[in-house]
Formats: C-alpha cells, sequence, structure tokens
C-alpha cells in the first residue's frame, strides 16, 4: 500500500508546475493559523518574594514559558495558563507549516527545471 501511494505522489510531482506547487502549499497552510515557531515547556521556579510560604516549604511555582530564538538570540515569554491551550495549538501549527515548506522545497525546484527544460527545447524547434 505505501508504494502505491509513493508511487501516486511521484506521479503527481512527476507532472506539476512551480503554480501548482504554490497552490498546493497555500491549500495544505490554509488551516494552519495562528503558527508560532519555538517550544511551550512546563516549568518550576521560584518567585522571588522573600517570604512567599509556596517558595519557603520548598515547593515551586508552576508556570509556562513559550522559549524561541530571534536573530541569533534566545528568548523566553511567560504564558498565562489561560492561554496555554492556544499558544500549544501555535506551536503545533508552527511545526507542521515548517514541514510542509521542507516539502515544498525541493518540488517547487523540480517544477521550475522541467519548465526550464520544456522551455529551452521549444527555443530549438
Amino acid at each position: 500500500m505505501w508504494y502505491h501511494i509513493s508511487e501516486m505522489i511521484r506521479a503527481t510531482t512527476e507532472t506539476e508546475t512551480p503554480t501548482d506547487v504554490v497552490r498546493w502549499l497555500q491549500s495544505e497552510a490554509a488551516d494552519l493559523w495562528p503558527a508560532l515557531v519555538g517550544s511551550l515547556s512546563f516549568r518550576r521556579t521560584r518567585c522571588g518574594h522573600e517570604n512567599c510560604q509556596t517558595c519557603l516549604s520548598g515547593e515551586l511555582h508552576p508556570s509556562h514559558v513559550l522559549y524561541g530564538q530571534h536573530n541569533g538570540r534566545r528568548f523566553a515569554v511567560y504564558v498565562p495558563e489561560d492561554l496555554v491551550p492556544q499558544v500549544r495549538r501555535a506551536v503545533e501549527n508552527g511545526r507542521a507549516l515548517q514541514e510542509l515548506l521542507v516539502q515544498a522545497g525541493p518540488r517547487y525546484v523540480k517544477a521550475l527545471k522541467r519548465v526550464r527544460v520544456s522551455t529551452s527545447k521549444r527555443k530549438k524547434s
């Protein structure tokens, strides 16, 4: 079964144009918004207040943080508990979008090459 699917994909990608690839990417990515790049992490930390009973008892405060990188620098953004499901979904969407872009790259370049070859063959005729 997997062989059959990969053959179908190969047959499709061997005839698609750059416009086909762009349409495919737009169609697949349409439902992947909002999208974030980074990771959502759960952590337990001290709050820093001198007389915090939670910290004094040895227990740490739970929180979620979005970690990422921008211009080579790491960042961390506190995520309130009620926003965690939305941020988690956006991070998942970001990963799915990255995967689509990885798939689209080779397909788009191959389609551009096919157009170039077919155009040069027409010019020679």
